[in-house]
């Protein structure tokens, strides 16, 4: 059943017209009054719906009952990701809310290859915005992921209530930590996990000892450096994996 984010409030027997970029999806998908559909507003479960009618330009449906569905992990994870070139990092976005993340937080490093302008930056985070809203309606998940805005890492350090969150495991992947993935506990911390990844390059060892000093420790993945926009994927299933986020 097709399913669709709104960003309105939703209640039962309403009639609701669907906001155009919805409107133009229905179209695409040549959806006639009468269908059923599904639509969530992020804040948790899930209306089914029926159109009524569909225009040539708008699309009205009737809201049916409130579904309590969810599809979230056990715990929160906030990825903190050096943000990657070229359509990596909207591919890894992608494939993190399919994974459950709770948080994203693009962060400009040293060695990152994406230097973007004020106004280039609020564009990449509205994309970044639709592709959560995107990944969501295609996963399941009722309950939209926070994208940050794009910050340097030293300020995201500084100013971030993740990064400066005493009681969550801060992890950072680093080709020179001893700490292996085996040596995390068995069961998820309650208040939740933030996960650094460098970009291309990775992170500089002083960005490495900055992060340190704000609690985060060295995460080594094995003998294989992985690409960036795969580290973060790989964590995030074998955190799944390890903490029952299937």
């Amino acid at each position: 059943m097709p399913r669709f984010f709104v960003d309105s409030t939703l209640a039962a027997g309403d009639i609701l017209t669907l906001p155009d970029e919805v409107a133009r999806h229905v179209q695409v998908l040549r959806l006639q009054a009468g269908d059923a559909l599904t639509l969530f507003n992020g804040q948790g479960g899930q209306h089914a719906a029926r159109l009524v009618e569909v225009g040539r330009r708008n699309a009205l449906v009737e809201i049916g009952a409130h579904e309590g569905v969810e599809a979230e992990p056990p715990y929160c994870v906030t990825l903190a990701q050096g943000i990657a070139g070229g359509d990596k990092m909207d591919w890894l976005i992608e494939k993190a809310v399919e994974l459950g993340v709770t948080q994203i937080a693009p962060l400009v490093t040293a060695r990152g290859v994406v230097r973007l302008s004020a106004e280039r930056a609020a564009r990449r985070h509205a994309h970044w915005q639709g592709i959560v809203r995107a990944a969501c309606e295609q996963c399941g998940r009722n309950r939209l992921p926070e994208v940050e805005p794009a910050h340097d890492l030293s300020r995201w350090l500084d100013a971030s209530p993740a990064a400066g969150n005493p009681n969550a495991l801060r992890l950072m992947l680093s080709p020179r930590a001893s700490l292996s993935f085996d040596a995390l506990p068995g069961t998820p911390p309650s208040a939740g996990i933030v996960l650094l990844i460098g970009p291309e390059g990775g992170l500089s060892p002083e960005e490495e000892a900055a992060a340190a000093a704000h609690g985060f420790i060295g995460l080594s993945l094995g003998p294989r450096v992985l690409r960036t926009e795969t580290a973060g994927i790989a964590v995030l299933a074998a955190l799944a994996a390890r903490w029952g986020g299937w």
